[in-house]
């Protein structure tokens, strides 16, 4: 763990801890995101920490260091963990100091980091989903990746509580906005990759990075287009094939939404080749998108 209050990186788990008058922890004023560690590279992380800053700006939360800084601690933070294949997650908060609602008084932003080890094997398999009447973010706070996290906690508690996999989000509108903590992506009978828009959600790096690999399907006939869109409940249900997206699911395709089938119920090429593609990237992309991480 790293803590920007201790000003370093420690490895034992008796140490890892938050003060309870950190903001973050009893008024929920912080923001947090992710990077994935494969074969000892980190990936998309300058795109994740892109979309950290975007978050911390919209929640007025200042930094401790510039980007720079920043950068180079997340990556120190995995070479001292020796992960070489897991997850490095950090949080931005308006710091510790009293436990009144407002930070003004004693401003004080503390970053902090964790190294995940994998220690679980993949599952790519089909899964079900189910419309969530859990009530949907705000598109202020949707777009915003905080900790602010009990709408989709409550949305995924939903989805197990019937046997799925995840729950579905509609938007204000009644069009598929996302999943708790993933994208949703349809693959149309025209063969259109369509993605709902990402101004009222968030905005997932792995998702963008779908729509920029998914080219690749395109130029070969395998699609014969890329859509970012508007999509309604008919339209998804309707798809033959459907999938949920995020760093953590990477493509995991839905068989079923609700009492729909989709599709024939059993996933469908696109889905899978869409993984594959991920897959080798995650691997293989060059060192603008995977970072080396000097152990």
């Amino acid at each position: 763990m790293y803590s920007s209050i201790f000003g370093g990186i420690t490895t034992d788990p008796a140490v890892m801890v938050i003060p309870m008058d950190d903001h973050m922890v009893h008024r929920g004023h912080g923001v947090f995101d992710t990077a994935t560690v494969v074969d000892g590279f980190l990936y998309e992380l300058d795109s994740h920490l892109e979309r950290f800053l975007r978050s911390a700006k919209m929640a007025r939360i200042t930094l401790p260091f510039d980007l720079p800084i920043m950068r180079a601690i997340l990556i120190q933070i995995v070479s001292a963990s020796k992960c070489r294949n897991g997850s490095l997650r950090y949080w931005l908060s308006s710091g510790p100091g009293d436990f009144l609602l407002s930070p003004s008084c004693r401003e004080n932003p503390s970053l902090y980091a964790v190294v995940i080890q994998d220690q679980s094997l993949p599952n790519y398999g089909g899964v079900k989903v189910v419309t969530s009447t859990t009530q949907i973010k705000s598109p202020q706070f949707a777009t915003m990746k905080s900790v602010n996290y009990l709408p989709n906690v409550l949305s995924k508690m939903e989805a197990e509580d019937q046997g799925a996999f995840a729950s579905i989000w509609l938007d204000d509108e009644g069009f598929v906005a996302e999943g708790p903590n993933m994208n949703v992506a349809f693959i149309t009978e025209g063969k259109v990759l369509l993605m709902p828009r990402f101004d009222k959600i968030l905005s997932g790096c792995t998702a963008k990075r779908i729509l920029v690999l998914a080219e690749r399907l395109v130029k070969d006939g395998r699609l014969n287009g890329i859509k970012v869109g508007n999509v309604t409940v008919e339209e998804g249900k309707a798809a033959s094939e459907m999938m949920l997206i995020g760093s953590g699911t990477l493509v995991r395709p839905v068989i079923q939404w609700d009492e729909q089938l989709i599709g024939n119920g059993e996933g469908g090429p696109i889905a899978s080749a869409l993984l594959d593609l991920l897959l080798d990237d995650m691997k293989n992309s060059p060192t603008s998108i995977r970072i080396p991480v000097p152990y």
